[in-house]
């Protein structure tokens, strides 16, 4: 069977139910393993090494994408946050830019993208305003409301 479910930024697959499951593509920048300050082990081990800005998959090649970039621009390099959730760069709307651009790139016409946010750090609304996609509706989560869950649908291209 084909995969037919992308999570390009899946770190340790936290929000999965099934973290081996055989129809999702799991993909992340790194592969690391991790003892975190209080003992637990902490497992980035994505099927595929690849970059969220620049995914090597083929134009609508997939029905639902998971898109779950990381948040933190403020973060120490080695800093627990930084090694679950990975780390934004000074460049971070030009990468989160181009990560919206890929997932509705594979996304395949009617298929489904669900971006999740944690605005901690940087508003969602800014983050909307770097794709030119709509959402179609989400949710509001967490103890402080800060994390954001969106849908959007990528819809056939019209000839107006």
């Amino acid at each position: 069977m084909t995969a037919k479910v992308l999570d390009p930024c899946c770190g340790s697959r936290m929000m999965h139910f099934d973290r081996v499951n055989p129809n999702v593509v799991f993909g992340d920048i790194r592969t690391e393993s991790h003892i975190l300050c209080d003992g637990r082990s902490l497992e980035v081990a994505p099927d595929i090494e690849m970059d969220f800005r620049n995914m090597p998959f083929n134009d609508g090649q997939f029905n639902l994408v998971v898109f779950d970039p990381p948040h933190l621009v403020k973060a120490g390099p080695l800093s627990w946050l930084a090694l679950k959730y990975g780390k934004l760069h000074e460049n971070w709307r030009d990468d989160i830019r181009k990560g919206f651009s890929e997932c509705f790139r594979v996304l395949a016409n009617g298929g489904v993208l669900i971006f999740k946010w944690n605005e901690t750090q940087i508003k969602v609304s800014e983050i909307l305003k770097l794709t030119d996609q709509k959402p179609v509706f989400g949710h509001i989560s967490g103890k402080r409301a800060n994390t954001h869950w969106i849908t959007f649908m990528k819809m056939e291209p019209t000839n107006d």
